[in-house]
């Protein structure tokens, strides 16, 4: 009797595994990564053997445990489940959905359901994590005394924890700019306070800097402190010029020879160039030097040696380039403004006692009709 209860236990251990093999297993990926933003397949595969029972439907369900999609295999028509998903092409036994757009709220663990005919069902189950990318904006060029703008940008706020700005000199000095964290305002450190503004927002941070000064020249890093994927960073690198506004000066160094001198000051060092109408009566080239200043600036003198009575002839310029510019800023040195300018004067000014003049003599008759 013990020999026949042995057998019949053996024979329904042996019908369980026949039956579990002609149902065959699901295999899926056990974990997988989605970029935010993006559409995103997930799919998992029915492995069996041939003559198993006929496949009748495929259900997924999301992290909620709610019916995701279900279809019936090779029936488009019988496809149904929510808006953000859709079916997408797979061979047979294999089942694939589209996520349209990752969202946070996507990130969990997914279960695919394979419906067999008799047998009942099988299912796998993938999990999935969505991460983001920071993007920060080129590099930048600001103007001292101007205002400076840096952004940095994390597709997954809700996973933010805060965020903070570091700023790097180039000599190798970090120091602490500015944070925002969450249910919080944002915090500025004492010495950038009242010319440094931080938004309150952990996707789109932005740190504006107004007036810019020469000190802030550097490399901005912002930190994302995240929920799991730990710190994220970017760096943003900030260059700050000072524009030049040249000036022209000339004095006689001896009888017929003038010397004339351009100045510039800036950051970086400008570019001069003289430009001498029609001939070139200059007497040699221009002598540039270059004076470094502790504040970053430097100042550069162009020399330029001419005959006096060249000014009275041609125009002279002083060209000064710069990187922050356009174009470049032309000054004049030449006399014929000046003299033109006197000539002007001196017509209005006649003009001007011509008509004071006539005005009296006009008073005069006036007064003598009325004596008479």
């Amino acid at each position: 009797m013990a020999e026949a209860s042995f057998r019949m236990v053996l024979q329904q251990c042996v019908s369980i595994l026949m039956v579990a093999r002609l149902q065959g297993r699901v295999t899926a990926p056990e974990r997988l990564q989605a970029p935010v933003e993006r559409p995103f397949t997930l799919s998992c595969s029915l492995i069996r053997d041939r003559g198993a029972e006929a496949l009748t439907q495929v259900r997924w369900l999301d992290v909620q445990n709610q019916t995701l999609l279900t279809y019936r295999p090779g029936d488009p028509d019988s496809v149904s489940g929510q808006q953000h998903v859709e079916l997408a092409a797979s061979p047979r036994d294999t089942s694939a959905i589209t996520i349209k757009r990752v969202g946070f709220r996507d990130e969990g663990c997914y279960t695919c359901i394979f419906h067999l005919q008799a047998a009942g069902s099988q299912q796998g189950t993938t999990c999935l994590t969505v991460n983001s990318r920071i993007t920060a904006d080129a590099n930048q060029t600001a103007v001292s005394g101007k205002q400076a703008t840096l952004s940095c940008s994390y597709g997954l706020p809700e996973k933010v924890q805060q965020v903070r700005w570091r700023h790097t000199s180039g000599q190798g000095e970090s120091r602490e700019v500015a944070s925002y964290a969450k249910r919080s305002d944002p915090m500025i450190e004492p010495p950038f306070q009242g010319r440094v503004w931080l938004s309150a927002s952990l996707s789109h941070s932005q740190l504006t800097i107004q007036p810019v000064a020469i000190q802030d020249e550097g490399c901005y890093t912002c930190l994302y402190e995240t929920h799991r994927e730990g710190p994220r960073s970017s760096t943003v690198c900030l260059s700050t010029y000072v524009l030049p506004k040249p000036q022209v000066s000339y004095k006689t160094v001896s009888p017929g020879v003038i010397e004339a001198n351009c100045t510039a000051l800036s950051r970086p060092p400008a570019e001069i160039v003289w430009n001498v109408e029609r001939d070139n009566r200059t007497m040699g080239p221009p002598v540039t030097v270059q004076q470094s200043h502790a504040d970053g600036t430097t100042l550069v003198v162009s020399t330029l040696t001419v005959q006096s009575a060249l000014l009275k002839d041609v125009s002279i310029k002083c060209l000064v380039h710069h990187r922050g510019l356009e174009s470049a800023i032309a000054v004049s040195m030449n006399t014929k403004i000046g003299t033109a300018l006197a000539i002007l004067i001196s017509v209005t000014t006649v003009a001007a006692l011509l008509v004071m003049a006539l005005c009296i003599c006009l008073w005069k008759c006036f007064l003598h009709k009325d004596a008479e």
